[in-house]
C-alpha cells in the first residue's frame, strides 16, 4: 500500500509570508534611509529624479565636473543623490579625507562592492578589510619594496623596448607618422610586464605570432566584460540573494574562475617545491628568513615571506589567500600604468615644448637599458610622471563606508543646510563617501589658479598648501593614503618610467584627432574614448613618427 503524504501547505505559506516580510524590510531600510541620515543636513545640489538622483547629470559630463561644480557653489564638503535617493557625502577637505583614510577599520569598502570584486578576483588584498587584510599586507609588503622593485626593472625595459619595436615594426609596414592605437600597445605591454613580474609567466600578448593561452583567455573573459550589462546581473550586485539564478556572464565568470585557480595552483606549487629544493642545496642555512629575498617574482617573494621561520603561524596566509593575489597582481598592476602612461603621451602631444624637453634630458643617459636607480636619476622625467599622475589620476575617485556612527573632524568650519555653523561632519553607519581624487590633485585652492593645467616644471617648487594632502605619495591621493594605500605603487612608477624613457627617446608624438575629440571614459579607471565614437570603446589615436637624433659634429 502506498501511502500519501499531504502537502505542507502551511509552511509554504510561512516561508512566503518571511520572504515577503523580509522583501518589505529591506525596502523600508533602502528608501527610509535618506530620511534618517545626518547627511540630510549637509548643502548639495537639487535633484529632479526620485529613482535616478544625481546620476544622469554626473553620467552625462566629464569625470568629476559636476561634483567639483556643486563644491564650488555650496562648499567642500557637499551630499548629492544616487539610486533611490540614497545619498552620498562628497568631501574635499583634506582634513576630513586623512580622517577617512586613516581609520579604515571604521571607513571601509562598500560591501557590494567588495563582494562583486571578490566574485572576479578571490578574496585578495583589494577586497578584505580588517584584520584579513592587515595580515594580508603584512606578509605581501616585503615583496613590494624598494630593492625588489630594483630587480624587476630589467623585466619593464625589456617590454618597453619590445613594445618599441612593435610599433617600429608597424611605421616600417605603414610608413612613418602612422596612426597607432597607443592605448592597446601599452596594455598589452603592462600585461605581459605583470605576467612576468608578477609570477614569472608569459602571456606574450606582445608577440603578434604568440599562441593563445588558458589564462590570458580567462582574464580577458573577466576584465573585459560585455558592453550591455543585463539586467539580471544589475540586480544580482545589488541583491546577492539572486546569485542561484545562472545567467550568461555567471556562468562566464565561473569557467574563467575555475581555470585561474587551476593554473593558480599549478604556479603556487612549482614555485613551493623550488623554494623547498633551494633551502634543501643550501649548506649555509638551515631556515628561511624575510630577508632572504632578491632577484625572484612577486608571487615567490611572497611565498617566502609566507614560508618564513620568523612568521607565526597565526599570520601566515592559507593557499587560497596566496592564490587570491595572482588575480589581484593582474588587476592592480595592469590596467592603471598602461592608463596613466597614455594620459602621459596625451599630455606630451599638448605640450611639445615639454616633450622635446624630456627627450633631451632622456638622452643625458646614454644607455638603452636604465636601471631603477639610472631612471630615478632623470628630475624632468620625475616631474612628467608626477605631473602626469596629478591632472590624469587612473582611478579618479574611491568609496567608502561608514561602519559606525562618527564625526569626521574638518579644516575649516562650514555652513550646512540649515544654516547652522557646523565643525564636524556627522555620518552614520552605513552612509557612503566618495573620495575625490582626481578633484584634490588638480584643486585651485591647494595648486593654484593653474592646477588645471599640464606644467611639470610646478614640481621644482610645489606650493606648501598641497603638503595637507594626505597621500602616500609625493603630496597626491594617485595612490590613496593610510593603511590602505596601494601597495604597489613603486613597482607602477618605475615601469611607467621605464616605457615613458624608451618610447620618448624612439619616436615623436602627435594628436591624431582634434583635442576635444578625446574624452574619458566613465568608469573605474579613466580609459579614454572619442566623444564621436564612443561605441568603438577605449582609444587614443595618435600619430607616432620615428625620431631621428641629429649627430653632433666636433
Amino acid at each position: 500500500m502506498i501511502a500519501i503524504v499531504e502537502p505542507t501547505t502551511p509552511y509554504a505559506g510561512i516561508a512566503c509570508a518571511c520572504a515577503i516580510a523580509w522583501f518589505l524590510w529591506k525596502a523600508w531600510t533602502v528608501l527610509s534611509r535618506p530620511y534618517r541620515s545626518p547627511l540630510r543636513n549637509l548643502p548639495g545640489p537639487p535633484t529632479s529624479s526620485w529613482l535616478y538622483g544625481n546620476l544622469k547629470t554626473i553620467h552625462a559630463e566629464d569625470i568629476a565636473a559636476p561634483q567639483e561644480r556643486w563644491a564650488a557653489e555650496y562648499g567642500p564638503n557637499i551630499v548629492y543623490r544616487d539610486f533611490l535617493g540614497h545619498m552620498r557625502l562628497w568631501t574635499a577637505d583634506v582634513r576630513a579625507v586623512n580622517h577617512i583614510l586613516t581609520h579604515s577599520i571604521d571607513y571601509q569598502k562598500p560591501e557590494m562592492g567588495r563582494k562583486n570584486l571578490a566574485k572576479l578576483i578571490g578574496e585578495g588584498v583589494l577586497s578584505v578589510e580588517g584584520e584579513q587584510h592587515r595580515i594580508q599586507r603584512r606578509v605581501m609588503n616585503p615583496a613590494f619594496g624598494p630593492s625588489q622593485i630594483r630587480e624587476l626593472t630589467e623585466i619593464f625595459v625589456q617590454k618597453a623596448q619590445e613594445l618599441r619595436d612593435v610599433w617600429d615594426g608597424h611605421l616600417a609596414q605603414h610608413g612613418s607618422p602612422a596612426r597607432i592605437n597607443v592605448l592597446d600597445g601599452l596594455t598589452r605591454m603592462t600585461l605581459d610586464a605583470i605576467g612576468l613580474a608578477g609570477f614569472n609567466y608569459r602571456f606574450d600578448s606582445l608577440n603578434p605570432d604568440g599562441k593563445p593561452n588558458k589564462l590570458n583567455e580567462a582574464f580577458q573573459a573577466i576584465f573585459h566584460p560585455p558592453e550591455h550589462v543585463s539586467t539580471l546581473a544589475i540586480l544580482k550586485s545589488i541583491f546577492p540573494v539572486l546569485d542561484v539564478i545562472p545567467d550568461a556572464w555567471s556562468r562566464r565568470v565561473k569557467r574563467a574562475r575555475a581555470v585561474m585557480h587551476d593554473i593558480g595552483m599549478e604556479l603556487v606549487a612549482e614555485k613551493k617545491a623550488a623554494i623547498r629544493r633551494e633551502l634543501e642545496e643550501s649548506k649555509e642555512k638551515a631556515e628561511l628568513g624575510r630577508s632572504d629575498m632578491r632577484n625572484r617574482d612577486l608571487l615567490t617573494l611572497l611565498l617566502k615571506a609566507n614560508m618564513a621561520s620568523d612568521i607565526p603561524d597565526s599570520q601566515r596566509l592559507s593557499d587560497d589567500d596566496v592564490l587570491a593575489q595572482i588575480p589581484t597582481f593582474l588587476v592592480a598592476g595592469h590596467e592603471t600604468t598602461s592608463v596613466a602612461t597614455t594620459w602621459c603621451l596625451f599630455a606630451l602631444t599638448q605640450a611639445p615644448e615639454v616633450q622635446r624637453k624630456l627627450r633631451d634630458e632622456l638622452f643625458t643617459l646614454e644607455t638603452e637599458t636604465p636601471t631603477m636607480d639610472g631612471l630615478n636619476s632623470l628630475p624632468y622625467l620625475d616631474a612628467v610622471v608626477r605631473e602626469t599622475l596629478r591632472v590624469h589620476a587612473p582611478v579618479p575617485m574611491s568609496y567608502r563606508m561608514a561602519v559606525k556612527d562618527d564625526a569626521i573632524p574638518v579644516s575649516e568650519p562650514f555652513i550646512d543646510r540649515n544654516g547652522q555653523m557646523q565643525e564636524s561632519i556627522r555620518v552614520s553607519k552605513g552612509n557612503s563617501i566618495d573620495i575625490p581624487i582626481l578633484s584634490l590633485n588638480r584643486s585651485k585652492k591647494l595648486w593654484g589658479e593653474d592646477a588645471l593645467e599640464f606644467k611639470p616644471e610646478r614640481w621644482s617648487n610645489p606650493p606648501e598648501s598641497v603638503s595637507s594632502i594626505p597621500g602616500v605619495w609625493s603630496h597626491l591621493l594617485t595612490f590613496l593614503g593610510g593603511p590602505r594605500a596601494c601597495i604597489g605603487y613603486r613597482f607602477s612608477l618605475v615601469e611607467m618610467k621605464a616605457l615613458i624613457f624608451t618610447l620618448v627617446r624612439a619616436f615623436e608624438f602627435e594628436l591624431a584627432v582634434p583635442s576635444e575629440e578625446i574624452q574619458k571614459k566613465p568608469s573605474v579607471v579613466q580609459r579614454p574614448q572619442l566623444r564621436s565614437a564612443p561605441e568603438q570603446g577605449s582609444q587614443m589615436p595618435l600619430l607616432v613618427k620615428r625620431y631621428i637624433r641629429e649627430q653632433t659634429m666636433e
